[in-house]
């Protein structure tokens, strides 16, 4: 449903969008995630016709977004970071009112607007004037603009930016019924919610694409899984007990609880050294000692984002007259 290929966007001297080239296929959820001034917002701004590209080419259903932009915007229903609403006019007729613009025939708008307001929750307030709702329904009146000519392809820009854990809550709940009907990319700065609505990320920074595939793949093969132990023993007999286990680093206490502590190493990965609980569940036989839990465990993603991007945020060393993330 979108294809795109060594996409490069420019603003001056400013290089906001490096080579990127990625395809999101019919019915997936994708996640897109960089830090401030990572060139997430550049791309999706290309790919909703806002912006042309420098270089590269961009395909949407289909439809290049240089040569048929109008076409694109058919095929796509865009809910931006900064919702641009009028407050001036009441949730139903400004719903009507963007329902004409794009094109939906006169004989059935009064039901396409019924209908994405009733999915996104905002039939309650239809009377209202817009600037006289909360921000969550506003989010959430923009979220129904993006639906109500039902677009195959919906791009969300930071959704649920701005609101209270409620409000992101139900947002959330939303894109994961939607996600039934609808091929989605969800771009946000809040990792857990990329994490709880997608299977699969793109993760950016400076411009480029450094990750793009399933969540549980790439945090597997990123390094940084480690085993956890939880046995009846002090935490310092229990690091000096396990010292040396073939497949481990050096262990580490966490946490003790009553008789019981909780310690940790990370992996190191090799076939030659077989699965390093056995050894460890052997050893801790032969000292008599009971064992609670024994598991792996790999990175968050939280710790997966930061070792990609090093921790930072670019927005504070782009110069002002830069143009968006």
């Amino acid at each position: 449903m979108i294809e795109v290929d060594n996409l490069t966007k420019r603003f001056g001297q400013t290089l906001a969008v490096d080579a990127v080239s990625f395809t999101i296929g019919r019915g997936e959820v994708v996640g897109f995630l960089g830090p401030n001034g990572a060139g997430k917002t550049t791309t999706i701004r290309v790919l909703t016709c806002f912006h042309p590209a420098t270089a590269g080419t961009a395909r949407v259903a289909g439809f290049d977004v240089f040569d048929e932009p109008v076409k694109v915007r058919q095929q796509i229903g865009y809910l931006p970071e900064n919702v641009p609403i009028y407050g001036d006019m009441r949730v139903e007729g400004y719903l009507r009112y963007r329902a004409a613009l794009k094109g939906v025939p006169r004989r059935e708008r009064r039901a396409a607007v019924a209908r994405a307001m009733e999915r996104c929750g905002v039939t309650e307030v239809r009377r209202k004037l817009v600037s006289q709702v909360s921000r969550g329904y506003r989010q959430r009146v923009g979220l129904a603009d993006a639906l109500v000519a039902n677009p195959p392809i919906l791009i969300l820009d930071e959704p649920t930016s701005g609101l209270d854990p409620n409000q992101r809550r139900k947002i959330k709940d939303l894109v994961r019924e939607l996600a039934v009907e609808h091929t989605i990319l969800f771009s946000s700065h809040i990792l857990a919610e990329v994490g709880d609505v997608s299977d699969r990320i793109l993760l950016i920074d400076r411009g480029r694409l450094l990750a793009d595939g399933r969540i549980d793949e790439l945090l597997a093969n990123a390094g940084g899984e480690r085993i956890v132990v939880t046995a009846r023993a002090p935490g310092e007999e229990l690091v000096a007990a396990l010292a040396g286990t073939p497949g481990c680093g050096p262990f580490a206490a966490l946490a003790e609880a009553g008789a019981f502590a909780t310690v940790a190493a990370e992996l190191e990965r090799d076939a030659a050294m077989g699965d390093p609980r056995d050894a460890i569940a052997a050893r801790l036989g032969e000292l008599d000692v009971q064992l609670r839990e024994l598991r792996t465990e790999l990175p968050a993603l939280e710790q997966y984002f930061a070792r990609m991007t090093g921790g930072g945020d670019r927005a504070a060393s782009r110069p002002q007259s830069e143009a968006p993330r």
